[in-house]
Formats: C-alpha cells, structure tokens, sequence
C-alpha cells in the first residue's frame, strides 16, 4: 500500500483502539466492550481466532507450547500460557476444580496475565501499527496537498478533511479544545500544555464546511486570552486576516511536515 493508505489505515486503528477503549468500564457498570471493534482489529493482526469452551480465543502462535492469547471478554486479558491452561483458569470442569493445584491457578492468574482491559487494547493497536510502513517522503506529502486541493476546488468536503487528517497526523495536530471550537468548523492545530494549566492552541488551520473556506493561523493562542479567541472567530467568519488561505495552507502544511523528513 502507498504511504497515504497506511497513513489513513493507521488513523483507523486509532479510532477503533479508542472506541474500543472507551467502551470498557469497571466491573459493578455492567457495560460490555466493544467485542466487534476489538474483533476487527485482532484480525489485522496474525493471531488465529479459536473456539474453546465458551470462550473466544485470539492465538499469536497456535504451534507453539506456550504462546500470548487474548480472551475476547471484558477483561481483554493477554495470557501467555497454553490454550488449555486458559481454558482450565477461565472455564474449570468440577473435575478440574477438585485439582488443588488447580484451585490455586484459577484463583490467582497473574503468574501468566500479561497485561489487561486498557493495556491489552494498546498491545495490539501497537502490533497492527507496527505492520504498517509509514515512511514517506516530499512525493507522498505532495500527493496529499493535490489531493486536498483538488478537494477544495471541487468543494468536496470529504477530500478536504481526509487532508487535514493525513498532515494533522504527520505534524502531531489535535483536535481544537473547547475554547477554540467554531460551529461548522473543523479544526486541526498544535497542542500545548503549560504549567499553569492554560493550554496554548496554534498554528492552526480552520475548514468551514458550509462555506468551503481554508485557512491558517500560523500564531499560538492561550486558552485564557479571551482577545485572541475573538479574532480567531473573526478569521473564521472573514472578517480578520488570515495568516493563508485556501491552497496555500496545504502547502504550508506540506512544507512543514518536510522539515520532519
């Protein structure tokens, strides 16, 4: 695949990580996880799906003794053990249960967990990253400038975010805090945290989806300057300056992800 198709496989994988994640919850909540994006996501990686007991297994190496293995459950558990030994601590027969050396594994399990819930998800969001190639170069960030352009001069709004997207990857962009949020808008830009608890926003770029306008501020705004958001509001409705617009801050993006090559 060319680096934008991993790139945006790789912006999938995060989403589906974070959904997944964020359907888990403590024990007395009653919530269930999100066993169907957690599925998608185990079979991009090469772990074998298997039925054993009443349990849904994901085996890293069916061949092997010993081998990692996710319970597809609410735990998310990652044991590192044999599947009957999974199988045994999580399913016991009676007659399994009458082993005391039996009794002792099902009861305590933290000499084969790897890890669970949170951290478990994390393990194969990583995996499924790492199986990608996600290096690139001036040729790959020119093809997602003309691609956004292309979008913009066509008013295909779709085109014009997958763009902002690609570089708001590649640049380490977030998504704009609550202060800086405009209706209709998407927003990308550079997050900073300071000390004070104040949080810095900017450069930034701003994408009306009504009115199919793009443009950047290069400066950066602290979320307590009630003056400055003013202004970037102002920007965003065509009544300031901004600092670019329209193709240019494609290429602005582009340049700036060039000085990361």
């Amino acid at each position: 695949m060319s680096f934008k198709e991993n790139l945006l496989q790789k912006i999938t994988i995060d989403k589906m990580a974070k959904q997944v994640i964020a359907s888990i919850g403590p024990p007395e909540s009653g919530r269930k996880v999100d066993k169907k994006t957690m599925r998608n996501l185990l079979e991009m990686v090469s772990y074998t799906y298997k039925r054993k007991r009443d349990l849904d297994l994901f085996i890293e190496d069916v061949d092997a003794e010993k081998t990692r293995i996710l319970v597809l459950d609410n735990d998310l558990a990652i044991y590192n053990t044999s599947v009957y030994d999974v199988a045994m601590r999580k399913t016991p027969t009676v007659k399994e249960m009458m082993n005391p050396f039996n009794v002792i594994k099902i009861l305590k399990d933290t000499d084969v967990v790897i890890s669970k819930k949170e951290e478990s998800v994390k393990t194969i969001q990583k995996e499924c990253i790492e199986r990608l190639d996600l290096s690139y170069d001036e040729s790959d960030l020119d093809e997602i400038a003309k691609d956004g352009t292309a979008s913009l001069e066509r008013e295909y709004a779709d085109g014009v975010i997958e763009s902002m997207d690609l570089f708001a990857e590649i640049l380490g962009y977030s998504a704009p805090p609550k202060p800086f949020r405009i209706d209709h808008h998407k927003i990308v830009g550079a997050l900073t945290q300071k000390q004070s608890g104040e949080v810095f926003f900017g450069p930034m770029v701003l994408y009306s989806i009504i009115h199919n306008s793009l443009k950047l501020i290069e400066s950066q705004t602290g979320s307590f300057d009630r003056e400055k958001i003013e202004i970037i509001q102002q920007v965003a409705a065509g009544k300031e300056q901004a600092s670019s617009q329209g193709p240019l801050v494609f290429q602005y993006l582009k340049n700036t992800a060039l000085l990361r090559v």
